[in-house]
């Protein structure tokens, strides 16, 4: 009979200047200032550290009083050792059978944005929200900018603010590029913005104040719920399958908590990869009429999608929509230009909440994207990504199933949601020691709670190596 297979341990050396206990407590150092362990977080146990990292009890509770000397810890009484520097936290919500209040997870939102600054030559990260720089085409990023920023292009996109809507020209080609989504809008209705994000916040902040209630889908994007928590939303949860979101939950929240707002992602939502379907975009907008609630469509990843899925904003007109995306994930990340179209009833006041927060947007990035758009460049460039990540897609596909991994949703667009059979915050923990930053499902819910299931991006999984460490590792902590 072979042996039990055990996990890789940290590149801990008997032969380096400093002790095991100054090397493991070091790792753990660092994690905790990089934010990957975050305040209240719990440590392994002194026993399940050893077998882990193949320690004795001895040198872990060497390296531990270390990181209590430090100020980095504390120690709880017959429960472990626990991060310190404990930050105010928006309420939490309980593990299924009630076992008292939710620890943090060991990987946050902030953690997978953080992991997005990742050096050149690093592991690929399964749970990261972008395509690998070398997907991106920067000869086409660079021509463009010299384009738009030669003789006295240059000083009218540098020396003074500009525009407070945006630039006038993106604005022009952007009403053109909705129109191929089926949304008409007029460039008066559209206001850019620094990427999506701010959008979001740009219309959150307009229409909502602290303390309102804010209809979400789940599971969904952590970043989202982080920032509406942020703000004092209440956030109320409604699931999302296949086609859509349940409507009928949608009715009995709106009843209660009477919400101003519904923030959805129509198209390749995320972590999923579903898509709403045409007849449930009607019922949802009639439902939203009947109560007065206005929805926030992000469709951060249309251009991964197909031009003709239903959007929310192209049925609605834009009457109590608002339509949000950007080309952070597709053209360039650092370039950050977003943009949202309004009714044209809110356009004065959402034009305010912008020049409040960042008075206006880059005019020369804004620029050299609107000649993307009217030369066709970005319709180009998108062509041969679509064709790459199909192929990845198909790639990551056929790994994982091999390697005995099942997809919750059929695989679509970036994301494909993956059921793992076993608790993917244990698993998300592990694998950081080896390398692997993945995107644990309890941080697609709005109170997390335990599950199998992560997010991964197909662009970045399509390596055997990761699901091999994926399954080795899974096993040994169902073996627990």
């Amino acid at each position: 009979m072979n042996a039990p297979e055990t996990l890789p341990t940290l590149p801990l050396s008997r032969q380096a200047e400093r002790t095991l206990a100054e090397q493991l407590a070091a790792h753990y150092a660092e994690r905790i200032r990089q934010r990957l362990l975050l305040a209240g977080a719990r440590l392994p146990s002194v026993r399940e550290c050893a077998r882990r990292h193949g320690l004795s009890p001895s040198t872990v509770v060497a390296a531990y009083d270390r990181l209590l000397a430090a100020g980095l810890v504390e120690a709880r009484r017959q429960r472990g050792f626990f991060v310190r520097e404990a930050q105010p936290q928006a309420p939490a919500g309980t593990r299924a059978g009630g076992d008292g209040p939710r620890l943090p997870l060991p990987i946050s939102a902030t953690t997978l944005i953080r992991g997005m600054f990742q050096p050149p030559g690093a592991l690929p990260m399964p749970g990261l929200g972008t395509l690998p720089a070398d997907w991106l085409d920067l000869p086409l990023l660079a021509a463009a900018l010299h384009k738009v920023s030669r003789g006295a292009a240059f000083a009218d996109c540098s020396l003074r603010y500009g525009e407070p809507a945006g630039d006038a020209r993106l604005r022009q080609a952007l009403s053109h590029k909705l129109a191929e989504f089926g949304v008409t809008t007029a460039p008066q209705q559209i206001i850019t913005t620094v990427g999506a994000t701010q959008a979001l916040d740009v219309v959150t902040r307009t229409l909502l104040r602290a303390g309102d209630a804010v209809l979400v889908d789940e599971p969904g994007w952590a970043v989202e719920y982080a920032r509406l928590a942020a703000l004092g939303m209440r956030v109320l949860p409604v699931p999302r399958g296949e086609d859509g979101p349940s409507l009928s939950v949608m009715q009995q929240l709106i009843e209660a908590h009477g919400p101003r707002l519904y923030v959805t992602v129509s198209v390749l939502h995320n972590p999923t990869g579903a898509s709403l379907s045409l007849h449930r975009a009607h019922q949802l907008l009639r439902l939203a009429e009947q109560h007065d609630l206005h929805v926030v469509e992000d469709d951060t990843y249309a251009h991964l999608a197909p031009a003709h899925l239903p959007r929310l904003a192209a049925l609605d007109g834009l009457q109590r929509s608002f339509y949000i995306s950007s080309f952070s994930k597709i053209l360039t990340p650092n370039w950050r230009v977003g943009y949202l179209a309004a009714p044209p009833a809110w356009v004065d006041r959402l034009v305010d909440t912008k020049l409040l927060s960042t008075l206006t947007s880059p005019t020369l990035t804004e620029r050299a994207l609107a000649h993307c758009l009217e030369q066709g460049l970005l319709r180009r460039h998108v062509e041969r990504v679509m064709q790459r990540l199909d192929m990845a897609r198909a790639r990551t596909v056929e790994a994982a199933e091999r390697h005995g991994f099942a997809f919750a949703t059929p695989p679509r667009g970036l994301f494909g949601w993956v059921d793992t059979g076993c608790d993917t915050e244990r698993l998300a923990e592990a694998l950081l020691d080896q390398g692997w930053l993945i995107a644990p499902g309890a941080l697609f819910h709005a109170l997390p709670r335990p599950t199998t299931l992560m997010r991964i991006n197909f662009a970045t999984t399509q390596d055997p190596a990761f699901w091999h460490a994926l399954r080795r590792t899974g096993s040994h902590i169902s073996r627990r």
